[in-house]
């Protein structure tokens, strides 16, 4: 059994081969179970990172969990340069984080590793032209200092942190985004959808990664 800072969590192989971690407490996967590495690369990656033409990109992540969506934009950087802002309440350990098989190379798993081993609410370069700051915060009452133009929403599902989904907190992520402003999320329920737009987003359904039909591309107008 391994740890974050106060839960119990287990390893798990999805589908992709890639692994994932599983909440006893919570019933709730880190990642889809259907594969983690697809799904972030079809929920954040591609419709969100590759889809931006902007050349200097402030990103922020609702929920770093593994570090997965962190080390692809890395990986998946390109010529952009990156301030990436990942919030998580509950850390997993480096030790759970060194057991993850996402890296597929020796320098991809130098580079997940130094992601896990910067220390917290620090900004420190992770890459050349990528400064990572993980901040261990609650975005529940968190006060922005910067505008982002991407926003990775990756929270746990509505019907496990229903306060994460909230109109307010909507607002809170609107009101910190620059214009033309991007945010994706794997969810694509229909009241997330309204509570999206009720704060001024324009929203697209998308076809969903493997085992969803579909998931929501927010643009701030």
């Amino acid at each position: 059994m391994l740890k974050n800072k106060s839960r119990k969590v287990e390893l798990k192989v999805s589908a992709d081969g890639s692994h994932t971690l599983f909440v006893p407490e919570l019933d709730e996967h880190y990642h889809s179970v259907n594969g983690a590495h697809n799904e972030s690369m079809h929920v954040f990656i591609e419709p969100a990172l590759r889809f931006c033409q902007k050349e200097t990109v402030n990103i922020l992540e609702i929920g770093l969990g593994t570090g997965l969506n962190a080390f692809l934009t890395a990986v998946n950087q390109g010529n952009k340069t990156i301030f990436y802002h990942a919030l998580e309440k509950f850390p997993i350990t480096p030790e759970a984080a060194a057991q993850l098989n996402f890296a597929k190379t020796e320098s991809e798993q130098q580079l997940f590793s130094r992601l896990h081993n910067l220390p917290w609410n620090e900004t420190e370069e992770l890459q050349t032209g990528f400064t990572l700051l993980k901040d261990e915060a609650d975005l529940t009452n968190i006060d922005f200092n910067k505008q982002y133009d991407l926003v990775y929403f990756d929270a746990f599902a509505p019907e496990v942190q229903p306060e994460m989904w909230s109109e307010s907190i909507f607002q809170k992520i609107y009101d910190a985004m620059n214009s033309d402003g991007i945010l994706t999320t794997y969810c694509a329920k229909g009241v997330v959808r309204r509570t999206m737009q009720a704060v001024g987003f324009t929203v697209e359904r998308l076809p969903g990664p493997k085992g969803k039909r579909e998931m929501l591309r927010a643009i701030k107008a």
